[in-house]
């Protein structure tokens, strides 16, 4: 009798973990089957990539406005090459100016002090306006300045310097506002991929600019770069208006398959009221000082050599025109490549779950900070070797686009929907290295020694690795508590 009691309790006990597991299976199946979010659509023609290459056509425009005055400014300044050859065949030479290496600092300069004032209206702007018009007419208005640079050298050095002003506060707004179009356009296990699509394009417009702009100076004369570069920006604005949407729900022709996934993968990221800015949370946030930090050092290195390549390579090295912008453009190539491969490993190991997200960029910014700062100091030993320096300066650079899978995109991990608003306050002070890093580096280089510019590597060195030391200890990888909160707390 005991003996069927407990086989008839042990059966019992079986039936209802049976029918717990079978009720589990069911309402799994369920809310699959209603909302998916691993049902990942194509990526072939669609929206999201779409957008990918064109914000991508936009950052080459972007870049190439701003490196095409470093090959320009040899020209400028170089009167014997103008009197004595006139490759373009006109009898009337593009003038040339007699301006100090100070003035060619401030005027190198200069495009950062409009970009900085921009960056954190951006951000707040994009998010209650649509970051599509904001970008796109930040970027015209940029295009527009650009082609009236000669008429403002041929006025004077201060006309120069303020319409490159201009152009930086035109400029000032896309970076932020592309965060905050991504915020609602990249799948949480896509995003590598598509920002480093994206901003390849800055990378491409300074590997393009660089040898062509030389070219262009050497066959026509350097007024050309500005209006040539000027039109490949306006055919972009025509591309952007008739293509690109603020988010899947706005625009009219993406699938339903792409829009469900995209949607589905972000309602739990993005916060339930934007209205209402955490601004205190923020500005407190360590997570987010860990980007600013990182962000900023890599920067030094970036826009030191981003405006004062060019001359290092015609004083210390000895190329000519033609030459300088092409060897120049070899360090941002290797940059654009490794930023494209640092993507999709990036997400694979993200995918794969076998990395948490911190881990990923934590290891991917370490090597894109602390291998161009071994590398970058090395430059100052190769003396006159020029194949020595490239090579090294090449090598430089190109780890140092594995940190766009780094703290680069950092910002949408841990605040998605304040994303735009976060890349306009790291961006504001990664911009200050742009804005004193030439001016410190003319200084320090007055003689264009070999021994002033190991200075400059070096400090640009110590820079990176402090950096990639603090990101390393303070960065995170998850969503912020108060990036998803319904509404702000009192003060906030």
């Amino acid at each position: 009798m005991t003996e069927g009691v407990s086989v008839r309790a042990g059966c019992s006990v079986i039936q209802s973990r049976f029918k717990r597991l079978f009720m589990a299976f069911i309402q799994i199946h369920t809310v699959s089957s209603l909302s998916p979010p691993h049902c990942v659509a194509p990526a072939c023609c669609s929206s999201r990539y779409t957008l990918a290459l064109l914000s991508s056509y936009g950052f080459f425009v972007v870049y190439s406005l701003r490196v095409n005055l470093s090959v320009a400014m040899v020209d400028m300044l170089n009167s014997t090459h103008q009197s004595s050859i006139n490759h373009s065949g006109s009898v009337c030479p593009a003038s040339v100016y007699d301006w100090d290496s100070e003035t060619q600092g401030w005027i190198l300069g200069a495009f950062f002090y409009g970009y900085i004032l921009t960056q954190i209206p951006g951000g707040y702007l994009a998010g209650r306006l649509g970051p599509k018009w904001l970008l796109g007419f930040g970027i015209l208005g940029t295009v527009v300045f650009t082609l009236f640079t000669p008429v403002a050298a041929d006025l004077g050095a201060s006309y120069l310097i303020a319409v490159r002003a201009i152009e930086g506060v035109g400029e000032g707004v896309t970076f932020p506002a592309m965060y905050t179009m991504w915020a609602s356009w990249a799948p949480p296990l896509e995003r590598s991929r598509l920002l480093t699509i994206s901003y390849i394009g800055a990378q491409l417009g300074t590997v393009i600019a660089l040898p062509v702009s030389g070219l262009i100076c050497f066959y026509l004369d350097w007024t050309y770069v500005f209006y040539i570069f000027g039109v490949v920006g306006l055919v972009w604005f025509v591309l952007w208006a008739f293509l690109v949407f603020d988010s899947p729900n706005t625009h009219p022709r993406i699938s339903e398959q792409e829009r469900l996934y995209i949607t589905n993968s972000l309602k739990n990221e993005l916060s339930t009221s934007t209205r209402c800015i955490p601004w205190r949370a923020i500005v407190t946030s360590i997570p987010l000082w860990a980007i600013v930090v990182a962000h900023f050092s890599y920067n030094w290195t970036f826009y030191t050599l981003l405006t004062l390549l060019p001359t290092y390579m015609n004083n210390i090295l000895g190329f000519s025109i033609q030459q300088n912008g092409m060897l120049s453009a070899l360090p941002y190539m290797g940059c654009a490549v490794f930023a494209f491969l640092s993507g999709q490993v990036a997400d694979y190991l993200r995918e794969t779950r076998h990395y948490p997200t911190v881990t990923v960029r934590k290891a991917f910014t370490i090597v894109g900070m602390v291998g161009p700062a071994v590398f970058l100091v090395a430059v100052g030993y190769t003396g006159c070797n020029y194949i020595l320096a490239v090579a090294f300066l090449t090598v430089s650079s190109t780890l140092g686009g594995v940190s766009a899978s780094g703290f680069n995109i950092n910002h949408l991990d841990i605040a998605p929907s304040y994303a735009g608003i976060l890349l306009g306050i790291t961006n504001t002070f990664a911009t200050i290295p742009g804005m004193v890093g030439p001016v410190i580096a003319r200084d320090l280089t007055a003689q264009n020694t070999i021994e002033q510019w190991q200075v400059v590597f070096y400090i640009a060195a110590a820079i990176n690795l402090f950096g990639a030391l603090f990101y390393s200890l303070f960065g995170q990888g998850t969503v912020q508590p108060w990036a998803v909160q319904a509404s702000c707390s009192h003060g906030d």
